[in-house]
C-alpha cells in the first residue's frame, strides 16, 4: 500500500502539494508515482523564477523505467528547487514526501486537489 500523508494535498497526475498558508507551497510526486516509475536516473527541474501556466509540464523524472512529466497544479512561479536531487536523483524514491521534493513554487490560487483521503480512493 502506498503511503499518502494527511498534511498534503494531491493531483489527478498523483503530484503532492503541500500548503505553507502564505501563499508558498511544497510540491514533489507521490509515493505511489515513485513505485510505478521504478528507480528514479535523473531529475530535469524548472529554473528558479520560471513562470508556469496551469497543466503545463515543468519538471521530469526519468527512471529506469520511464520518462514522466510532473504538472502544474496552478499557475505558479518556481521560488525553489531541490538542487540535491542533480546529485541524488535516487531521493525521490526514498524520501519523496521529505527530502525528494521537486520545487517550491508561489501562486495565487491552487484549486481542484483532492485530499488524502480521497487520493487514496482513486489508488484503489
Amino acid at each position: 500500500m502506498s503511503e499518502i500523508r494527511e498534511d498534503r494535498q494531491y493531483t489527478q497526475t498523483h503530484e503532492w502539494i503541500l500548503d505553507h498558508g502564505d501563499g508558498t507551497y511544497t510540491m514533489g510526486i507521490t509515493d505511489y508515482a515513485q513505485a510505478l516509475l521504478g528507480d528514479a536516473v535523473f531529475v530535469e527541474l524548472s529554473n528558479v523564477d520560471d513562470e508556469v501556466s496551469i497543466e503545463d509540464e515543468f519538471c521530469v523524472v526519468e527512471s529506469v523505467k520511464a520518462a514522466s512529466g510532473v504538472y502544474a497544479p496552478a499557475d505558479l512561479q518556481i521560488i525553489k528547487v531541490n538542487e540535491a536531487l542533480d546529485d541524488e536523483p535516487e531521493l525521490v524514491n526514498s524520501s519523496c514526501y521529505d527530502d525528494g521534493w521537486l520545487v517550491k513554487f508561489k501562486s495565487h490560487s491552487v484549486s481542484d486537489l483532492m485530499d488524502a483521503a480521497t487520493y487514496a480512493q482513486t489508488l484503489d
